[in-house]
């Protein structure tokens, strides 16, 4: 849980009471899920989020061994 809050602080800068509007945040999200993940607002960036909570999971911990290495 600290890996996710360090990572969203850190990405989130300038947007993080609304991380749905943030343009790094959504290029990234576009990248990682592909075109199915430009969120229109707040619930579909949550929902994307949630189902695909494991996945995001995997690749915080990834950043998380290439930021210590």
């Amino acid at each position: 849980m600290l890996r996710v809050l360090r990572y969203y602080w850190k990405v989130s800068r300038g947007y993080r009471l609304r991380p749905w509007k943030s343009p790094y945040l959504r290029w990234r999200m576009e990248t990682f899920f592909g075109p199915e993940a430009e969120p229109a607002g707040a619930s579909r960036f949550f929902s994307l989020l949630w189902r695909e909570r494991r996945r995001l999971r995997e690749f915080l911990a990834w950043a998380d061994d290439y930021r210590r290495a």
